[in-house]
């Protein structure tokens, strides 16, 4: 899985070798352009140490910044003034660039239908997992020992389960909250309310689109047993693909749809009431109201953002419209994460073994490379025999999924 996902944008014009910049500016859609700092006067800084030139620097910065951003797309007149007969020919490149992009698409939905034959040959391998799961079937001895040798690999200091004879099934309570749990993403949305409802999470199952769909795309199946928060025994997230592949010869994601969740009274997940007192003003009778306002949930997964057409784009800030593309990018990458990583390798997270990998992934994304140098002598090297403490599962972030003030649980009051 890319750690990056292509999302669908507006089509941009390729800038030429003759106006393209050696770092590019962030010109994408949804992405502010630089812009000049404001030094007048009203916002001079504070303190009166501040160094002139730096804010000169900055504001020059930004400044050719911009005007790099405003020459890529725009033609720089190299193409236009080349002879008839070499424009012939760049022509004629893009005619087999076509033919090479017909290839791509073939090559991709060659390779998404291998995926769906694989995946039916893994359905009896998913069953029987839910089977141990559930608790509905007694593990193999061969099953055991394959896990006893996987562990070993893993961990030659392992030591074996000792090998009794045959027990009764034994159910492995809240697998899969667990397993959410311990993927990076996931484990900053689920809040301790979401956790109630996802104990009784029995399942999380793949599948793909027929071929007569309109779009190509997948599917996420989310399988609960009966609970007190919502009537739905499944709930569903389906990404839609683009027909075509994108220009870096992957499918774009168009889409996505979600189930509606039909909440039970007073267990909206997704919400927050507040207590307010208020007071008749005629018969000066006080009164306590409450209010629903929306909170972070893991259940908002399930009514995902819906990406803007190019008319919504141009009337929405370009600061909304960033926002909006965050929420989209962050609503993909579960879905693909859901798909390559947590359904496949479901007992990897349970165990917290895929954690070792997530964070590595995480470690490469995260951190910029620098020089070797230290040009100012302001930093000691460390001893090389200094112990480093590894990272940590991230947790959630604090105030999600707490109770904040004024806040209270819905059944702790009825409208008055």
């Amino acid at each position: 899985m890319s750690s990056n996902v292509p999302i669908a944008h507006g089509d941009l014009t390729a800038p030429t070798p003759q106006n393209t910049p050696l770092t590019q500016a962030p010109i994408a859609a949804g992405l502010s352009r630089p812009t000049v700092p404001d030094i007048s006067e009203d916002n001079e800084p504070a303190e009166d140490d501040e160094d002139p030139v730096e804010i000169t620097g900055a504001a020059m910065l930004g400044l050719v910044q911009g005007r790099l951003a405003d020459l890529v797309g725009k033609s720089s007149g190299y193409i236009e003034s080349l002879p008839a007969d070499v424009k012939k020919s760049v022509e004629a490149l893009k005619g087999v660039q076509v033919k090479q992009n017909e290839l791509q698409n073939q090559y991709k939905r060659e390779c998404l239908e291998l995926e769906k034959k694989y995946l039916e040959l893994q359905k009896p391998l998913y069953e029987r997992r839910t089977a141990i799961i559930s608790g509905a079937s007694q593990a193999t001895a061969e099953e055991i020992e394959a896990g006893t040798q996987a562990s070993l690999k893993d961990d030659p200091s392992y030591t074996p389960l000792s090998k009794d004879a045959e027990g009764t099934p034994a159910a492995i309570p809240e697998f899969w909250l667990t397993a959410l749990r311990n993927h990076v993403g996931l484990s900053e949305i689920i809040t301790e309310r979401d956790a109630g409802a996802l104990k009784s999470l029995t399942d999380i199952r793949l599948s793909y689109l027929s071929n007569d769909s309109p779009k190509p795309g997948f599917k996420i199946t989310f399988i609960f047993s009966p609970n007190d928060f919502f009537e739905n025994e499944i709930l569903e997230k389906t990404y839609l693909y683009q027909e075509e592949v994108g220009y870096s010869g992957d499918f774009v994601y168009d889409r996505a749809i979600g189930t509606d969740i039909k909440w039970k009274e007073d267990k909206d997940l997704t919400k927050e009431f507040e207590i307010k007192k208020q007071r008749n003003k005629n018969t000066n009778r006080t009164r306590l109201v409450r209010k629903a306002r929306p909170t972070e949930s893991f259940f908002n997964f399930f009514s995902p953002p819906t990406p803007p057409t190019e008319e919504m784009a141009d009337d929405i800030d370009d600061e909304d419209l960033e926002e909006l593309e965050e929420k989209l990018e962050m609503d993909y990458q579960i879905g693909e994460d859901l798909k390559e990583k947590i359904i496949p390798r479901a007992i990897d997270y349970f165990t917290g073994k895929a954690l070792e990998y997530d964070v590595m992934d995480e470690d490469e994304d995260d951190f910029d490379e620098l020089d070797d140098e230290d040009e100012d002598g302001q930093f000691d090297d460390e001893d090389s025999d200094s112990e480093v403490e590894l990272p940590r599962r991230r947790g959630p972030p604090k105030g999600r999924g707490g109770s904040a003030a004024n806040t209270v649980n819905p059944e702790e009051c009825k409208q008055q």
